[in-house]
This record gives C-alpha cells, sequence and structure tokens, in this order.
C-alpha cells in the first residue's frame, strides 16, 4: 500500500535506493539474439530529448482513456460476483484517475533525460553491475525523484477506493493498473500504423516506467528505503534487508515454481496458475510479501503486515476466490526459501517475524474462502 513517503539523505537509504532503482534497468537480454542486435544502436537516439518526445506522443490521451475505461471493465468483470462492489459511474471514475496516472507518466518519460555517461555502442550482452549502473545513469530518472513526482497523483488513484465506500475496491485498483499495463502496452506494440506502434528500443526504455506505476501502489519498496534511516551500514538488520533485497525476483520465482508442483490443479476466478495474467500477478504479489518482512525487519515490529498486509490480503484473495491451502502453503514455501538463503545468525534475527507472519494470517483464516474445517482447525503453523 502507498504511502506519503519522506527519504532524507541518509547513508543506508542511499544503498537500498540504488538496489530499488536496479529493479528498473531497462532489459537489454532482448538484443543478445543476432536479429534484434541489429536495433541496439537506435538505442541511443530513442534515449535522446527527441526520441523520448517522439515516445511520449505515442501515449495519446485518447488511447489511454479508452484502455483505461477497458481495464476497468475487465476488472469489474473478474469481481462482478461481489454484490455492489462498484456501479458504473465508480467503474468510470477510477478509470479517469487510471487515466491520470498514466498522463502523468506519459509527461515524466517525455521530459526526462540526463546525458549519457558511455557511448550505447559500447554495452556489451549481457549487462553486468557496472553496466547496469551505466543505465541507470541515463534510462530512468533517480528513483526518489520518479517516486516523488508520481507520488501525488498515485496517491489520488489510491485514495478513491475511500471514496466508493467499499474496502474491496483496494485490490480493484491494483488490478486495474495490472489490466492499464496489459492493454495500453499490447495496443502501442500490435498496432496497424507504424507511426504510432512502438519500436523495439521504445518498448525496452519504456517498459519499466509501466513496471514502476503498478509496483509503486502494491509493493513497499519505498517505505523499505526509508525504514532503513534508523540503521547503519552495519546494523544486522540492514545487512540482511540489503543481500535479500536484490533477490526478490529470485525468490518470487522460485517460490512460484514449487506452489504450481505443490498445487497443480488450483484455480481462482482468474484461472489457473499456468495462466500468464496469474503467474504476472503472483509473482508481484510474492515480492510485496517479501517487501512487508522487510519493512517489520527494519521497523522492529509486525505492524506493517498484521494491520495492512493481512487485511488486503484478506479482501483480494476472497475478491478472486484464492483458498486457506494456497495462502498456508504460500507463507510455508515463501518463509522455507527465505531461511534457505540466510546465515544461521540471520534466522535467528528472522525468526519472530517469520512466526509473526504465519500466526497473524493463521489467526484470521477463517476469513478466507474455502477456510478449513474442524479437523484442520486444530493444526498449528509450523514454527521457522
Amino acid at each position: 500500500m502507498l504511502k506519503k513517503t519522506f527519504l532524507t539523505q541518509n547513508p543506508s537509504i542511499n544503498r537500498l535506493l540504488q538496489l530499488w532503482a536496479h529493479r528498473y534497468v531497462p532489459d537489454l537480454t532482448i538484443f543478445e539474439t543476432q536479429e534484434n542486435s541489429l536495433f541496439l544502436p537506435n538505442l541511443f537516439e530513442c534515449a535522446s530529448p527527441e526520441g523520448r518526445m517522439a515516445t511520449a506522443a505515442k501515449l495519446e490521451d485518447h488511447l489511454i482513456q479508452i484502455k483505461c475505461q477497458m481495464a476497468s471493465l475487465q476488472a469489474q468483470s473478474l469481481y462482478a460476483y461481489i454484490p455492489n462492489i462498484l456501479d458504473l459511474s465508480e467503474a468510470q471514475r477510477l478509470a479517469h484517475y487510471a487515466f491520470l496516472v498514466y498522463q502523468q507518466l506519459s509527461a515524466i518519460y517525455g521530459e526526462v533525460y540526463s546525458p549519457l555517461t558511455r557511448s550505447i555502442q559500447s554495452i556489451s550482452l549481457p549487462l553486468d553491475k557496472s553496466q547496469g549502473d551505466s543505465m541507470l545513469s541515463w534510462a530512468i530518472p533517480p528513483i526518489a525523484e520518479l517516486a516523488k513526482t508520481l507520488e501525488p497523483v498515485l496517491l489520488e488513484f489510491q485514495e478513491q477506493h475511500i471514496a466508493t465506500k467499499n474496502w474491496l475496491t483496494l485490490g480493484f485498483l491494483t488490478t486495474l493498473l495490472n489490466f492499464g499495463n496489459e492493454l495500453i502496452f499490447a495496443k502501442l506494440t500490435q498496432t496497424q500504423s507504424t507511426r504510432r506502434r512502438l519500436s523495439l528500443c521504445e518498448q525496452v526504455l519504456l517498459l519499466p516506467y509501466f513496471k514502476f506505476i503498478e509496483e509503486q501502489v502494491a509493493i513497499p519498496w519505498e517505505r523499505v528505503c526509508a525504514a532503513a534511516a534508523s540503521h547503519s551500514l552495519t546494523s544486522p538488520a540492514f545487512i540482511l534487508v540489503e543481500q535479500m533485497f536484490p533477490q526478490s525476483r529470485d525468490i518470487a520465482q522460485a517460490v512460484y515454481r514449487k506452489l504450481m508442483t505443490l498445487l497443480p490443479h488450483h484455480r481462482s476466478r482468474r484461472g489457473g496458475l499456468d495462466h500468464s495474467g496469474i503467474t504476472h500477478s503472483c509473482l508481484r504479489d510474492l515480492e510485496m510479501f517479501q517487501a512487508y518482512l522487510w519493512l517489520c525487519v527494519l521497523e522492529g515490529n509486525m505492524v506493517a503486515i498484521d494491520k495492512e498486509l493481512v487485511g488486503l490480503c484478506v479482501l483480494v484473495m476472497t475478491g478472486v476466490n484464492v483458498k486457506w491451502e494456497m495462502v498456508e502453503r504460500w507463507n510455508n514455501v515463501l518463509v522455507e526459501e527465505i531461511l534457505d538463503r540466510v546465515t544461521p545468525e540471520q534466522r535467528r534475527l528472522l525468526k519472530p517475524y517469520t512466526q509473526g507472519l504465519k500466526k497473524v494470517f493463521w489467526d484470521c483464516r477463517d476469513r478466507f474462502q474455502g477456510a478449513p474445517d474442524a479437523e484442520d482447525m486444530s493444526r498449528r503453523p509450523k514454527v521457522a
């Protein structure tokens, strides 16, 4: 959940900001193939001020408005079984605020530019870490600046669930951005008009911005960075979070593979675990769980998980018919995967938080559809 966040100049915060920014380095691995490598020299042109303005111009207001309305209808269809979750006017209002988010994103993309620190032709593939640092200097603005610029419009978008007087719309908003990203990007890459179609280079440069807005509403990475303010670079809690932060995607993918094996017949209202949309949402949410865990570790309490994450998951997961079995397996496998990647000392540090994560979900298990029967209710979560 996005909250107004203040980032100060602090060595620990700056270290985590660098890790956060690396999540949005453009993926150049697509240029490793001989066919696509021909496009690599054009990347410089697309990253220039003129190139960015040309790309932003393709994000036409009319196109975005239509796709936001379509995304709202898709999300409404997904949640249609919930009585009175949204009426047509509320759905249209949410689509309008989503449009404002994309409009702001387009303006930022068209205006942002920093001189290249090295020639694009000198980048070898695949990228190593030092090249990633170079990419950050021109591909995206400073992450704190990007977050600060988008914060007002994203908060305004998020606050619309309050206006509907229905907390279930909080999950609807995340789904709306997810569908919006898919529909807008699909239209811009598949249109028959070469003038309006995104080139391969434009797609590579623009995609991280779409990823950012969806994650910024759902994943509290910025708050994790801010929470580092009270820790020195030698703090065990900070060292743990710094170590695990860049592994979040790998951890999410490893957990998801195990869940597909453990629950091959699981289905939500959107489909099975092999559905591309389900995969995308689950990987994002597995990273969200990790971010909340690291937020609790740095803050030294379970408030963020207890007061935010659990309530959000009850709303969203029950909203799409995710049963308790999936939630329980999800938490167990995630905790096991994290603990497998840390030292014995770090496991001891983590124990109150991993136990706490399982316990707060266990305590509200009856709120999930498909809650366990009387025999299952006697079981206690494993200690980890």
